[in-house]
């Protein structure tokens, strides 16, 4: 594994993705891949409830070595409201062969948004 020399980047894209999270299962929503070459800095994540009449709990982590680490955990997002999990401000790193997973307590009742550079 490649890390980019963060001082003199070859290349920074912004990305912004969004998922809604179908299932109650924990998901994988974002990857860096092994052999990327790249580093991905993580501006915010979002998780919004679009469900309209009902709280819906979402857990969020990163997944290294096959191990979850908790950035949150059963937070409560309650109905038609956005919970900010992270902020630029608060901003991390995504090496390679990372990853991000959410879990929500209701199937496609919660979408989050991840906004992060791509560096390489």
């Amino acid at each position: 594994m490649a890390a980019p020399n963060l001082k003199n980047p070859t290349t920074i894209t912004g990305i912004t993705s969004s998922v809604g999270i179908g299932t109650t299962v924990i998901t994988g929503i974002l990857t860096n891949t092994t052999g990327s070459n790249k580093v991905f800095k993580i501006n915010s994540i979002f998780a919004a409830n679009t469900n309209g009449s009902t709280a819906v709990d979402i857990s969020i982590s990163i997944i290294r070595n096959g191990t979850d680490t908790y950035l949150a955990k059963t937070v409560s997002v309650p109905a038609d409201a956005t919970q900010v999990i992270s902020t630029k401000e608060t901003y991390f790193y995504l090496e390679e062969n990372v990853g991000i997973r959410a879990q929500a307590s209701a199937a496609n009742g919660i979408d989050v948004t991840i906004s992060y550079e791509e560096i390489s």
